[in-house]
């Protein structure tokens, strides 16, 4: 089971988005950028935005975990277990790389977790 994330409150969320989209708009255009916007759909649980953003912040840089982390918990959400097991999987290579033993702990156990609800147990 995942943590919850704290709550924000609908207008603190809709003004953090709408400066992130006038941050992206301006040309300031990142994977930071991206992120930031796919936590904030995810806070408010629009999931397939926050797939979009998260998996433009993984195109824009490969190597980041928490992107990778949170692009898998989205997928999973949104019921695609297989593409999440995927990401999930992707984000464990580049903790290892990186050295991050706690985000890849953490993504094996999603990872088990997955692989034994796509196995009927």
């Amino acid at each position: 089971m995942t943590a919850r994330e704290p709550s924000v409150p609908a207008a603190s969320r809709s003004a953090a988005l709408a400066s992130f989209e006038r941050m992206l708009a301006a040309g300031k255009d990142s994977a930071l950028l991206r992120y930031s916007m796919g936590n904030e759909y995810a806070k408010g649980g629009d999931w397939p935005a926050a797939i979009v953003a998260l998996e433009q912040a993984v195109a824009q840089d490969p190597q980041y975990t928490a992107a990778w982390k949170l692009y898998a918990r989205a997928l999973e959400r949104v019921g695609h277990a297989a593409q999440a097991l995927d990401a999930y999987r992707r984000g464990i290579e580049v903790a290892r790389q990186k050295g991050d033993r706690q985000a890849e702990k953490e993504m094996t156990v999603f990872v088990r977790r997955i692989e034994r609800a796509l196995a009927g147990g």
